[in-house]
């Protein structure tokens, strides 16, 4: 059901919200936070649809502040949605114009959902989110550094502004990467890390905040490649002394993971879409510590010595795309997305130190001792029971002969009253 309400206030806005819950029964009572989102008429439609999927997954009351002119008289029409397309949310979506569309804060907390935790979106360029006025309002504040005219530098200015509850989406696009390298790192070989290479493009910002992860929690010179704009995150290198790992993305949708010994794994690693990557800032209403020590921290340790990716590739430093599309298609069967377990299960390649070989005997030897174990106990298990069964089968011959005897006596004793 969709409302218009032209040159109107909050009061009846928050009067028809109540109107059209009463009419089309409480569809919105299951929300758990409230989403504000800070845009301009041209990206409203988008952001509002993304908003609407990902609420799918966290139901919120959505709140759209769509600033328009601020030259001429102020106004503000409102639009109130419930139920249909606004899924299992209320969606109201708020047009300012004149001097009120400075006004944002003051016009959007009335219309605060009570006793839920408020968070902020904004899906184009944003700067100083944490001390706007909307920004003070939230718990958590969502930007796009991706969006950007140059990401990198509004990746740069989030740092020098940055407060507790601000986030960035070009973190939660990487997330797939960080996992598959995380679960790389926690097989053997347990080798350090001795130097890695993050190429990416000149305007990824995704690039830039896992060349800061890696450099905070890997501990090791950590240099930054660049690719031609719009390449995205294309490849990360991580140098051991058995050899390097490497991720390599040639195509912006499909991956390659390899490693020395192991066969080369293909992965899907496409771009997530707006609502996606909303949908998993909304599931984390507290700080993201991971986040705040990848941009406050890492990226000040990364390389600042520009590199380009070819220059990279051929001195060695990072892996060839063309070379990795190539082994990728001369596999013969193409499996599933790599899993823990899929990692766990491939043998130890050639040349793995001494220690990871002990790591393995070691799990291989409990696993053979808990697997005599079970046999000796299903055994025991066994043995009690074969011992019970010929008591049992004593008892039941006993209380046969027992009842034989009895009938015998009993036609004695029947067989003496009718002599008599």
């Amino acid at each position: 059901m969709i409302v218009d309400l032209p040159s109107t206030t909050t009061k009846d806005v928050s009067k028809q919200l109540v109107r059209l819950r009463d009419e089309s029964g409480a569809v919105a009572l299951g929300r758990v936070m409230t989403l504000i989102i800070v845009t301009d008429e041209e990206g409203a439609d988008d952001a509002l649809e993304a908003a609407t999927h990902a609420s799918r997954q966290h139901p919120s009351r959505i709140i759209a502040v769509v600033t328009g002119n601020p030259r001429g008289k102020s106004r503000m029409d409102a639009q109130v949605r419930v139920g249909g397309e606004a899924g299992v949310s209320e969606i109201v979506i708020l047009r300012l114009h004149g001097e009120l569309s400075k006004h944002g804060a003051s016009v959007v907390t009335p219309l605060l959902a009570a006793d839920t935790p408020v968070v902020a979106w904004w899906p184009g360029a944003a700067n100083d989110v944490a001390s706007s006025p909307i920004g003070k309002l939230a718990s958590r504040r969502i930007t796009d550094a991706s969006l950007a005219k140059d990401p990198r530098k509004a990746l740069q200015r989030r740092r020098a502004d940055y407060a507790p509850g601000d986030t960035d989406m070009a973190w939660s696009r990487s997330t797939r990467w960080r996992g598959l390298l995380a679960t790389a790192l926690d097989l053997p070989p347990y080798e350090p890390v001795t130097s890695v290479t993050v190429t990416g493009a000149s305007d990824s910002a995704s690039s830039d905040l896992v060349a800061g992860w890696l450099a905070v929690r890997l501990k090791c010179p950590v240099r930054r490649a660049r690719s031609r704009p719009g390449t995205g995150l294309v490849s990360v290198r991580m140098e051991r002394a058995s050899g390097p790992i490497d991720l390599v993305r040639p195509d912006r949708r499909t991956a390659t993971l390899s490693q020395p010994g192991q066969p080369i794994r293909r992965l899907d690693l496409t771009r997530p879409g707006t609502a996606e990557s909303l949908a998993e800032e909304l599931g984390r209403l507290g700080e993201d510590d991971l986040y705040r020590d990848a941009l406050v921290r890492g990226l000040p340790m990364v390389s600042n010595v520009s590199v380009t990716a070819s220059k990279a590739v051929a001195s060695g430093d990072a892996p060839s795309p063309q070379k990795a599309a190539r082994a990728a298609r001369k596999r013969t069967t193409d499996g599933p997305d790599l899993t823990v377990k899929q990692l766990e299960e491939m043998p130890l390649p050639k040349g793995a130190p001494a220690e990871s070989r002990r790591r393995k005997a070691k799990k291989t030897a409990a696993k053979a001792a808990a697997t005599r174990k079970a046999a000796a106990t299903r055994k025991a298990a066994a043995g009690k029971a074969a011992a019970k069964a010929p008591a049992s089968k004593s008892a039941s011959k006993k209380a046969t002969a027992t009842k034989v005897t009895g009938k015998k006596a009993a036609s004695k004793g029947a067989a003496k009253k009718a002599t008599r």
